[in-house]
């Protein structure tokens, strides 16, 4: 195989890492793992949202009795949008004909054609999870796995607070993913614009690095010194557990999860579930009112503040943590270009993180079994105290 051959066959896996869509490879992998879609707040009893996720449009809805479900976006007697129309007990009816369909996507009611036709139609129907404010879908065949890989013990606690959040960026997934493996980002991108608590526990000091793989997916180790040793466990295909430090000094650091779940190619659903320990009864109230205050602050509605004004926000952790990363993965591009890069060792996670996925996707294609990932039995033990000493 000449040199050519070899930069255009790498230059079409790139571009395979982005893609998510139906019938694609990727988006054929990253159907066989759970995947959060909507928060629980975002839709209340009796009532349905329309959803866009891996480049489809669905129809998420919660019965009456509290339970959510997720169909498809339209009916399929003629195509009309099915959030438009009305929920009734654990069903969705269309507002254009009065088609009705149950969470499995059963129709149940034609009223306007003969008796025992509704049986015969099923729209896609895929199964959920509700897991700390985080609404999962399995978007795969069934059937669905049992719901473990994305749990963590931090966030299943009774002696802690959580917070989720989601934020919308017009920025493909995958170059999310890259930069939960790219320790060094973190001594640059966020000292930008000003130093907040996350930057000043880090600092600016350049990491030793080390990758392993694990059962769940990848370990990352960032060495910048004496109580300055940061370590993240990342899970396949798209969540990264990390350790932060609060808004305030001498509140107890916080574990934070958080998926980078495309809503198509160009655009990321960011969710994000924060675990939270807390001193007091002071101190609970402290922080509630910190994330009722600053955790719907999303970077994309103040796209041109960041990159035409140079205009970074003022909360030191919820909204400028956020708006760093924003202005490093957006400034990439929708979708970055890849075979124009030029990677150094400094980039060690990244390759090891596009080798294995990459691996899993050729085997899929293939029909080779994919590697069993399972949720990692024993979380590392690891400091907080010192300067900085944190999972990212």
């Amino acid at each position: 195989m000449t040199k050519d051959q070899q930069a255009r066959d790498k230059a079409s896996d790139l571009e395979l890492l982005t893609q998510c869509g139906p019938g694609t490879p990727m988006g054929t992998l990253l159907r066989r793992f759970w995947h959060p879609v909507a928060l629980s707040a975002q839709i209340a009893p009796g009532k349905a949202k329309a959803l866009r996720i891996f480049g489809e449009d669905l129809t998420l809805y919660r019965g009456e009795s509290g339970r959510p479900y997720l169909v498809a976006g339209r009916c399929a007697h003629r195509l009309t949008r099915l959030h438009t129309g009305w929920v009734q007990g654990e069903d969705v009816r269309c507002i254009y004909h009065g088609w009705k369909y149950d969470g499995t996507g059963q129709c149940t009611e034609m009223p306007a054609e003969r008796e025992g036709l509704a049986r015969t139609v099923r729209i896609t129907a895929y199964k959920l999870h509700e897991y700390r404010g985080l609404i999962f879908a399995w978007l795969g065949e069934a059937p669905a796995p049992e719901f473990d890989l994305p749990r963590k013990e931090v966030f299943e606690r009774d002696d802690r607070l959580y917070f989720s959040r989601i934020q919308l960026w017009p920025c493909n997934w995958f170059q999310q993913v890259e930069n939960s493996m790219d320790a060094v980002h973190v001594s640059f991108v966020h000292q930008k614009g000003r130093v907040g608590t996350f930057g000043d526990a880090v600092t600016p000091a350049i990491p030793k690095l080390q990758y392993s793989e694990t059962d769940a997916g990848i370990r990352q180790f960032a060495d910048r010194g004496k109580n300055n040793l940061r370590i993240s466990d990342w899970t396949f295909p798209n969540n990264n557990h990390i350790i932060i430090p609060s808004s305030y000094k001498d509140d107890p650091w916080m574990d934070l999860g958080v998926w980078m779940v495309p809503v198509d190619d160009a655009n990321t659903a960011r969710f994000q579930l924060y675990s939270v320990p807390y001193a007091n009864e002071a101190g609970k109230a402290r922080i509630t009112a910190l994330f009722e205050k600053y955790a719907g602050y999303t970077p994309a509605d103040h796209h041109h503040e960041l990159f035409d004004e140079d205009k970074y926000p003022t909360d030191p952790l919820l909204e400028l943590t956020n708006a760093q990363d924003y202005v490093a993965a957006v400034g990439q591009g929708a979708i970055m270009d890849r075979s124009a890069e030029r990677l150094g060792a400094s980039d060690a996670g990244i390759v090891m993180l596009r080798r294995i996925v990459l691996r899993e996707m050729k085997a899929l294609q293939e029909g080779r079994p994919l590697k069993q990932w399972r949720r990692l039995e024993h979380n590392e033990d690891l400091p907080i105290q010192g300067p900085a000493a944190a999972r990212a």
